[in-house]
């Protein structure tokens, strides 16, 4: 009996083994967290067309660029800023330069149901009725991803600094280590809101909950979003990295507010 259980046993682990998961195999994608919901959409279209997986990994660029430039397994890199696309490029860690697959936009989001949502000429009034309350002991925070290493940060900053608000606010913001999570603290219940990725402002996940206003372009450095495949990229980080280049991949992001070149 013992030995037909051993058998047993051995036998569903030769199955489970056999039959694990495709995503073990699966290329590592890293992209930026605008890309959340937009690249995951798309990778999922992906799989049902070719019937391959992908991994992705979201975070900050710099990050990303980062551990790429340290040896970190990642195929397929999808940047916000495309400087840090170049400096891997120039360094020798991608095939190319890549390509621009986007141009990004930033938003102020809140919360859903307030009555003092912004107009599109002030777009960052909210701001100095959180300054206001602040002087008077109310304290609401205002998220931003960190500008060290996020690039919808650094676009962040140069806007407040259009609106010469940079110093002032200091004592209100709270730092995103990306700019997903940066959307997550404009959303919690002591922000007044935050400046944070066009797309997360459209994901189903997050529009149920919030309302947003865009911030001008010319009120920051244009988010020109590069990708490349890395020096480790096989056949499938390959054949992705070409479909979004393609109508379907291009619509998505489309569809989660991104302006293509």
């Amino acid at each position: 009996m013992l030995k037909a259980k051993l058998a047993h046993w051995l036998l569903l682990a030769c199955l489970l083994l056999t039959s694990a998961p495709a995503m073990a195999g699966a290329p590592i994608v890293a992209a930026a967290s605008d890309l959340q919901f937009a690249l995951t959409e798309a990778a999922e279209r992906f799989q049902q067309e070719t019937g391959h997986s992908l991994r992705l990994n979201f975070g900050s660029s710099g990050n990303f660029r980062r551990q790429i430039a340290q040896g970190a397994p990642f195929e397929l890199y999808l940047s916000a800023d495309e400087r840090y696309v170049e400096a891997l490029y120039e360094e020798g860690h991608t095939r190319d330069e890549g390509v621009i697959y986007a141009i990004g936009r930033l938003v102020w989001l809140q919360r859903a149901g307030r009555d003092d949502l912004p107009s599109e000429n002030a777009p960052l009034s909210a701001l100095q009725d959180a300054l206001e309350n602040h002087a008077s002991g109310t304290t609401e925070r205002i998220a931003l991803a960190n500008p060290e290493h996020a690039p919808y940060g650094v676009a962040a900053q140069q806007a407040l600094e259009h609106v010469g608000l940079w110093d002032q606010t200091e004592p209100l913001r709270v730092l995103g280590e990306n700019v997903s999570q940066a959307a997550q603290f404009a959303l919690s219940d002591d922000a007044r809101g935050g400046l944070v990725a066009y797309s997360l402002a459209l994901a189903p996940a997050l529009s149920e909950r919030s309302e947003y206003v865009l911030i001008p372009e010319g009120w920051h450095s244009p988010l020109r979003q590069r990708m490349v495949l890395t020096n480790q990229a096989g056949d499938v980080a390959s054949d992705f990295y070409h479909w979004l280049q393609q109508d379907e991949g291009q619509s998505i992001l489309s569809t989660y507010g991104f302006s293509v070149e």
